[in-house]
């Protein structure tokens, strides 16, 4: 009888016990895959962890280090896989191979040995970007290379993290007592909450008309380029050695100046902007067209305008330029400003007007978003604007908010645009993934022919 009541005394405590190792087991980061040297394994284990370090390269990157990771990598919910593998893996067809057995949407980061490469689904971050960013972390060590691809990644790309990562790491959770407090403190305060929302929508819409002011001056500017663009051609339909083709030209650089301004003066929001400059950019392509035909030289390609200034008209070359304190990446630029480049002298630069002065329009504030999306759209966006202050604001979920995404098909927080972390399987693309510029692989940062890693292996 006394053990009885010995045993019954007990379950409190047993049942405590077990509570709070189950609390423990589950706030541990997800155990590190074992040795593993096939593309299952690894694929396998991103499927449950963003980050895996195979044991033959543990040296590169300490666990607290790959925790750490992981957890950043949780904690912005984006569908971002590093894998870390030793110097001997095997390279042919490794990202390609990655991908179809993780079978999940998403931005896969391998450093293999002292090399580092990324793929993307474009649906998740532009080939450009994915370009640029593995340029700007080429020769450092493992921890600060992947560190550094890392949060500049999470900042530029889209999409949500898979399911089977289990959301927020060890000690990220919100508990669900928190959850009831901060529900009891709404709920108490909520008229109080109420004035305050209703003061924050007024105060967002007067920061939104101020921004599409100071926007507006800009566009008209652009407008008037655009007219006077028009005039100094001096074209007449009905010239004598006008044809159906030039007229046709014409008449859309025509509809495209009245489209800009019907546009920009029904133009209510900084992103409604987008639409007047998705029309100048096609006006220019076409004056463009025309003049190739009235000279008798072969028509221009389709590219996006000069990067440094879309009035120059549309690029005819991509060029290497570094902004201060970033790194380098191949930005479009017309033929003035790449002889400029070439020559070791600054490009000529659109500047605006902002509080502290003329700046660059990547530095001036994030109403130029949409203003930029318009002239550069199809996704090459983000990556030229890398490391910028624009390119900061753009991918902030406060940005799509305040301004829209704006900026072609990158649209890090429309969830229409980006499905990153989705389970597709081996459906996918692996020409829209892969081999970034021709050749047989699909790993190499420029598009080795041979393998598909580093070009080179």
């Amino acid at each position: 009888m006394n053990a009885v009541r010995r045993t019954t005394r007990s379950l409190p405590g047993l049942l405590f016990l077990a509570l709070a190792l189950a609390l423990v087991a589950l706030a541990a980061p997800a155990p590190r895959a074992s040795a593993a040297t096939g593309v299952s394994a690894v694929a396998d284990a991103l499927r449950k962890n963003p980050v895996y370090v195979d044991p033959a390269a543990a040296a590169q990157l300490s666990t607290a280090d790959a925790d750490a990771l992981a957890r950043q990598i949780k904690d912005a919910d984006k569908p971002l896989f590093v894998a870390v593998l030793p110097s001997g893996y095997p390279t042919e067809d490794l990202f390609t191979n990655l991908r179809t057995a993780t079978g999940v949407t998403g931005l896969y980061a391998v450093r293999l040995g002292d090399r580092f490469d990324a793929r993307a689904d474009s649906s998740v971050l532009p080939r450009t970007a994915v370009q640029n960013l593995v340029t700007s972390v080429q020769g450092e060590n493992a921890r600060t290379q992947l560190t550094d691809f890392t949060d500049r990644a999470l900042t530029n790309m889209g999409g949500k993290a898979p399911t089977s990562w289990g959301g927020g790491t060890g000690g990220s959770g919100v508990s669900s007592t928190a959850l009831i407090a901060i529900g009891a403190v709404v709920v108490a305060g909520g008229a109080g909450a109420y004035a305050l929302v209703r003061r924050g929508r007024r105060r967002h819409e007067e920061e939104r008309r101020a921004a599409l002011d100071r926007l507006r001056v800009v566009v008209d500017e652009d407008i008037t380029a655009f007219g006077e663009e028009l005039d100094r051609l001096d074209f007449h339909p009905a010239e004598p050695r006008a044809d159906d083709a030039m007229r046709a030209d014409y008449e859309r650089a025509l509809n495209a100046y009245d489209q800009a301004k019907s546009a920009m003066s029904g133009a209510r929001r900084p992103e409604d902007v987008r639409a007047v400059t998705e029309a100048l950019e096609d006006g220019r392509f076409s004056l463009a067209r025309l003049a190739a035909r009235r000279e008798g030289r072969p028509l221009p390609e389709r590219r996006p305008p000069c990067f440094f200034d879309p009035r120059h008209g549309p690029s005819v070359t991509d060029a290497t330029w570094t902004p201060a304190g970033g790194a380098p990446r191949e930005v479009p630029v017309c033929a003035a400003d790449a002889t400029r480049l070439a020559d070791g002298r600054d490009p000529a630069v659109r500047e605006v007007d902002t509080d502290y002065g003329r700046r660059p329009y990547w530095d001036a504030g994030p109403a130029y978003g949409p203003w930029a999306g318009g002239y550069f759209g199809g996704g090459i966006l983000p990556g030229l604007l890398i490391g910028t202050a624009l390119g900061g604001w753009m991918s902030a979920p406060a940005y799509a908010a305040d301004y829209g995404t704006g900026y072609g098909d990158f649209g890090g927080f429309d969830t229409a645009g980006y499905q990153g972390g989705d389970v597709s399987g081996a459906d996918f693309d692996p020409g829209d993934f892969g081999d970034f510029g021709g050749g047989g692989g699909d790993f190499g940062g420029g598009g080795g022919d041979s393998g598909d890693f580093g070009g080179g292996f």
